[in-house]
């Protein structure tokens, strides 16, 4: 029998997606990317958490539209972690869907705003370009949210954080 005991890498990122559904359910426009300039993070309606090694993992994904997410939120009172995220980002009047996992920090369909092509004028690259600038920009922001996670979770206000998403978790509405 093998025993795969979990990387650092899936440890900080299920904190990491625990640590961003908390503050995105309790304080959603609090975040700034690194120009200082707001911007909102959600949770959609698709999240799974995961506990346990080895044979043991339990694994609940709980999806639905307009969903609260209780039964992944309750996963977490019992000691699951996040390990895979639907997640929104908006700036200004821009809005990025995107999957987030754990394990690897990998993205997974990632839907940028959409591109108004009406009124572009005739370089064929012009498109093309405008999509790599969108994919920098959710890029740039989901950097700033690691960056104010890890600042976080490196400093003495961590322990307190820890307690009040240990509240968040088990409260019910």
């Amino acid at each position: 029998m093998t025993i795969h005991a979990e990387s650092p890498d899936m440890i900080l990122g299920q904190e990491f997606l625990t640590w961003l559904w908390y503050r995105s359910d309790t304080a959603p426009g609090a975040f700034v990317d690194k120009h200082g300039e707001p911007f909102a993070v959600s949770m959609e309606q698709r999240i799974v958490v995961q506990g346990g090694e080895g044979d043991a993992r339990e694994t609940a994904s709980v999806a639905g539209s307009l969903s609260p997410l209780r039964e992944a939120r309750f996963g977490l009172g019992t000691g699951k972690k996040v390990s895979r995220a639907l997640i929104r980002l908006e700036k200004d009047e821009m809005a990025f869907q995107l999957t987030l996992k754990a394990e690897d920090f990998s993205l997974g369909s990632v839907r940028p705003p959409k591109i108004d092509s009406t009124d572009r004028d005739d370089d064929p690259d012009a498109l093309l370009l405008e999509r790599f600038y969108l994919l920098e920009v959710c890029m740039d922001l989901l950097d700033s949210l690691y960056a104010a996670f890890l600042h976080l979770r490196l400093s003495s206000a961590w322990q307190r954080e820890v307690d009040e998403m240990g509240q968040w978790m088990t409260r019910t509405e």
